[in-house]
């Protein structure tokens, strides 16, 4: 908007969990809908939602047909591997893509200091950041100015969905902390027996990162405790 660049609409493929609960952290969803949609709204940019046929749990809980794990639930998707991107997030957007003019360009929010994403853009794809030189600094000063930037970044640098086996520590502990229900959810998932893995992300299962959460806790009323 503030070079005139043209700009038709807003897509926003939302992943879920399951078929009513959103992969997005609750502070996020909100921010997204009530923030960021209307936002754009007032300026005459609507927004479409799309969501996959596909969730969450609809991967978790497909029958793995071939290789070691035949038989088994695919359960918790690959660290590094983003199937749930490929089976629940692209799927609705290359569905729609399909109704549009093949000349629609698209733009993507990729800044001028990421050369690898840059590069595999495609011809009918381009990123406006780059264009005008802005840095992922840079789009997060402007997003900050115009109120437009997500509760997330105060406690990670990075968006994703709050089942993601890539989150970082501090992810899993904010989730454990400020979303005991969504955590819940994910222990269940652990005791689900006949899983192609055990473990959540690389180094833990979910019982292990809760136990080791919940020492910390622990830990850390024993220090209040003794400060008073």
């Amino acid at each position: 908007m503030q070079h005139g660049e043209p700009l038709d609409e807003l897509v926003y493929s939302e992943v879920m969990f399951s078929d009513t609960v959103s992969g997005e952290l609750p502070e996020h969803k909100r921010f997204i809908y009530e923030t960021a949609i209307p936002y754009f709204e007032k300026r005459g940019i609507p927004t479409r939602v799309l969501r996959g046929q596909k969730t969450y749990l609809d991967c978790f809980y497909h029958i793995v047909s071939r290789g070691n794990a035949e038989g088994k639930l695919a359960s918790f998707p690959l660290t590094g591997r983003c199937s749930i991107q490929r089976d629940c997030k692209l799927p609705p957007i290359r569905t729609y893509q399909k109704t549009l003019p093949q000349d629609t360009v698209y733009y993507l929010g990729i800044a001028a200091d990421e050369p690898i994403r840059l590069a595999r853009l495609k011809a009918n794809q381009t990123s406006l950041l780059a264009k005008y030189n802005l840095t992922e600094k840079d789009a997060q000063a402007m997003c900050q100015a115009e109120g437009l930037l997500s509760p997330l970044y105060a406690f990670t640098g990075r968006g994703g969905c709050w089942f993601c086996p890539n989150a970082s520590m501090r992810e899993l502990r904010h989730l454990y902390n400020a979303h005991p229900d969504l955590w819940q959810l994910l222990l269940e998932l652990q005791d689900v027996p006949n899983k192609a893995t055990e473990r959540f992300n690389r180094s833990y299962t979910l019982h292990d990162l809760d136990l080791l959460f919940s020492l910390e806790g622990e830990q850390l009323s024993f220090f209040t405790y003794g400060e008073r």
